[in-house]
């Protein structure tokens, strides 16, 4: 690794989530608001790095393949050593873990900054403390680190926004044999956190049949985790939905999501992704819960969060309904989200 030629460079250690990371591209735009002519770059793990590199603010992401629980204290040190010669002035951890810190603190960066975690005093060397009923968000929590501790946090919070690569979704277009000769609508049915989190597969199918019979294309998009649920829906909805789970890295997902009128999707990492490229979107939330991880929406991009009313057990932020009975995606119809889409496309310029 090469030293730095910028006046000042900080270092970032992303979230694990894509969806994490995308809810902490406001604390991105702040630190180049407070710091003109900074240069950003970003510690992430591999699977989160495509989604980096799309944000403007970013100057350059270096990838790691630290799993989640992975100390590789031994690793972590040589990292940390070549970060040196980068010549970081301030470095922001993200993750609420020990080990997440000891990188900055191996690499001699001056300042480091992030929350009390795991006892890092030491590996912290500006430290805040978390007020949750204060920032109930997780985009607010993680911009408060660009703030003096105890400061306030500065609202209202910038939108997330992802730079796409029209060239590459030509090519992934024309690679899966994609006609987009008709309205795009673009399921994610995939919730890498579990399957308190997914809407279920036969009501993705029926939605896909409906809007087929509209005159729209349903394409699911999704991990290769997602592949046998994709397939699922797909078969379900008598080929209404193509199924692309698993046929495009995340790059290539980024890039079809944009072509997309309207995105449907579960709290999930793609759904960040929807709101950060500006489009329509109608979220489908379970066991989790709005109120703390939004998507950061741009102005002008119509979005609706729709989860089931009156159920004392949501949220429980649980991977498996802890009840056995799922209500809280069950009973959300497919007929309440193809209302909301029909509210939306009629407001929308398409």
């Amino acid at each position: 690794m090469s030293p730095s030629l910028s006046p000042l460079r900080i270092l970032i250690v992303a979230p694990n989530w894509i969806g994490d990371a995308l809810l902490a591209q406001p604390l991105l735009s702040r630190l180049h608001q407070r710091l003109p002519g900074v240069a950003i770059d970003v510690l992430a793990p591999a699977w989160t790095a495509p989604v980096i590199k799309r944000m403007p603010e970013v100057a350059e992401v270096l990838s790691t393949d630290f799993r989640h629980g992975d100390l590789r204290l031994k690793e972590r040190w040589k990292l940390g050593r070549a970060l040196r010669l980068r010549g970081y002035s301030q470095a922001y951890v993200l993750p609420n873990s020990f080990k997440a810190a000891l990188i900055p603190f191996f690499a001699d960066i001056r300042l480091r900054v992030g929350f009390v975690g795991e006892s890092r005093y030491g590996l912290l060397n500006v430290v805040h403390k978390l007020d949750e009923k204060k920032l109930p968000l997780m985009a607010g929590r993680y911009a408060q680190l660009a703030e003096a501790p105890g400061d306030a946090v500065v609202l209202p919070l910038a939108p997330a926004h992802l730079t796409v690569d029209e060239g590459h979704l030509l090519i992934t277009v024309s690679r899966l044999g994609l006609d987009r000769s008709k309205p795009v609508t673009a399921f994610c049915p995939g919730a890498e956190y579990g399957p308190a989190k997914r809407w279920p597969a036969r009501h993705f199918a029926e939605l896909a049949r409906r809007l087929a019979a509209r005159g729209s294309s349903v394409w699911l998009i999704g991990s290769d985790k997602d592949r046998a649920v994709g397939e699922e829906i797909a078969t379900l909805s008598e080929g209404a939905a193509i199924n692309l789970c698993g046929r495009t890295d995340l790059a290539a997902a980024i890039d079809l999501l944009s072509a997309a009128q309207l995105v449907v999707s579960n709290d999930s990492g793609l759904m960040h992704v929807a709101a950060a490229l500006g489009r329509p979107l109608v979220a489908l939330y379970g066991s989790s819960s709005a109120e703390h991880t939004p998507p950061l929406v741009q102005e002008g991009s119509p979005a609706r969060l729709l989860h089931v009313d009156g159920l004392e057990c949501r949220p429980c932020f649980q991977r498996e309904c802890p009840l056995g009975h799922f209500k809280c995606m069950n009973d959300l119809a497919p007929e309440r989200v193809l209302d909301e889409i029909t509210e939306i496309t009629a407001t929308t310029p398409q």
